[in-house]
């Protein structure tokens, strides 16, 4: 095997395994296993800080973090005629209002007591 040939094939190999390790997703996170031990605080600092909060009359907070949506494929699908009398049409689907929602409830001490997502 000459010399560019190996070189391409370390090339090769090496953007497959770069490709296979991008693509690997984390696992989901076990929240039954956090219930009890897992503090408002660590909640921030892995989440950032909660998007809605409402205070309960037991004391009790429940906070609610809206998840990002994966980003979807957006298109442009239109007419349009350029000349004396020009016009143009257009429609762009996608976007609208997002609803994907981790909510965690916390004790008066800060701890996890329940939690519930929708997506």
């Amino acid at each position: 095997m000459n010399r560019a040939a190996k070189f391409s094939l370390l090339v090769i190999l090496a953007l497959t395994v770069a490709f296979l390790t991008g693509c690997k997703t984390p696992p989901p996170i076990d929240w039954d296993s956090r219930v009890g031990h897992y503090t408002y605080d660590q909640a921030v600092t892995e989440l950032g800080p909660p998007d809605r909060q409402a205070r309960l009359s037991d004391g009790k907070a429940v906070y609610k973090w809206y998840v990002q949506p994966p980003v979807a494929p957006r298109f442009n699908s239109g007419m349009s005629y350029y000349g004396n009398n020009g016009f143009g049409a257009g429609q762009t689907p996608g976007g609208g209002y997002n609803n994907e929602m981790l909510q965690l409830t916390f004790d008066t001490d800060g701890k996890l007591t329940a939690w519930s997502k929708n997506y």
